[in-house]
């Protein structure tokens, strides 16, 4: 394997990790009784493409560390996409999103296995949550056997229950605060938990535990970490309102017919003018909204100056995340990979 990983090749070796496993496993589920099948499709569809982002993030934090290129460490960074897959479901699951990268969200795909049940919908819901369970159990399990030295996985023990617990808190978060009237300092709080520190943070600093990096150097990849994973679901909650859905494969009503309390729909709150602000409020957690009301919360999200914030606050996260990845005492390979993945995650229409 060479010592210089571009992002494609990193992205190609970890998608073939996965693809790898994830056939394995799904023959094995589909074993136990053919019935399975649709599950296992569904396991499959879960993993199938991404952007890596996780899975990089916690292999540059290996690299970052001093440590050379390794197949065992790919193994382990691909686990990170396992996390991400089961959140995805779950996140759509909560949500009741229909789409996913264009294509019905799992919870919607399953409703055919259950077909001329009493309540498919249930029955639906119902199998994909057990299917995003599945998945992050898959996560440990590639991760525990990724074939890095036990004492370099124990170190990292306590770190992947920390990546586990705040992913859960920040979505419970989002889903006590969706029936409330949403703040700015409480969304920021809900995606740093729910978002920022699985995305970036946890993958860095498991990448850098694993490599025996030292206290400072995992206080720089949380300096570096936190901001950029912010300014990553800042960047999203943009694009579920003003993004392409070809290209993002959601809708761009989820956000406001979910009430979801985001920083970009608490800022329009905040900053709108009484009539717009009534406007906005009347479209929140409403199912039937189409192209007039998507107009009309662009119109409330443009006119409130709430776009132009949320931009602003991405570019001030991007450049505290540049300060301190250049500050940072890391290889140069290392830096350079680690500015990169700065564009990837901010600068991105999907």
């Amino acid at each position: 394997m060479p010592d210089s990983l571009e992002s494609s090749e990193l992205k190609s070796q970890v998608d073939q990790v996965l693809r790898s496993f994830v056939r394995e496993e799904t023959s094995l589920l589909i074993r136990i009784d053919p019935q399975l099948e649709p599950i296992a499709e569904q396991l499959s569809a879960a993993v199938a493409d991404g952007k890596r982002l996780r899975a990089a993030f916690c292999y540059w934090g290996w690299r970052a560390s001093g440590q050379p290129d390794s197949a065992a460490m790919v193994r382990a960074a691909a686990a990170m996409e396992l996390v991400h897959a089961a959140a995805v479901v779950h996140d759509d699951l909560i949500d009741n999103s229909a789409l996913r990268r264009g294509v019905p969200a799992a919870h919607v795909a399953l409703r055919d296995a259950v077909k001329g049940s009493r309540d498919d919908r249930a029955g639906g819901r119902s199998l994909a949550m057990l299917v995003g369970d599945l998945l992050m159990s898959w996560a440990g399990q590639v991760f525990v056997s990724c074939g890095l030295p036990a004492a370099y996985l124990a170190r990292a023990r306590p770190l992947w229950a920390t990546l586990a617990r705040e992913l859960i808190a920040g979505e419970c978060l989002e889903i006590l605060r969706s029936s409330t009237t949403p703040c700015a300092e409480s969304s920021l709080e809900i995606i740093r938990y729910k978002t920022a520190k699985y995305t970036v943070e946890h993958p860095l600093q498991l990448g850098g535990t694993l490599a025996g990096a030292s206290p400072e150097l995992l206080d720089a990849f949380s300096a570096y970490g936190v901001p950029l994973g912010e300014a990553f679901q800042l960047r999203d909650d943009l694009l579920g309102v003003f993004g392409n859905p070809g290209q993002t494969g959601k809708s761009n009503l989820d956000d406001v017919a979910g009430a979801k309390p985001t920083a970009l729909l608490a800022l329009a709150l905040a900053g709108a003018a009484p009539v717009d602000r009534a406007r906005l409020q009347g479209l929140l957690g409403r199912g039937d909204l189409g192209p007039a009301e998507l107009e009309q919360l662009r119109t409330v999200m443009e006119r409130s100056g709430a776009r132009a914030r949320v931009e602003e606050m991405i570019t001030e996260r991007v450049t505290a995340a540049r300060r301190a990845i250049e500050r940072a005492a890391v290889p140069p390979q290392a830096a350079a990979a680690l500015s990169q993945l700065v564009v990837a995650a901010t600068v991105r229409t999907s």
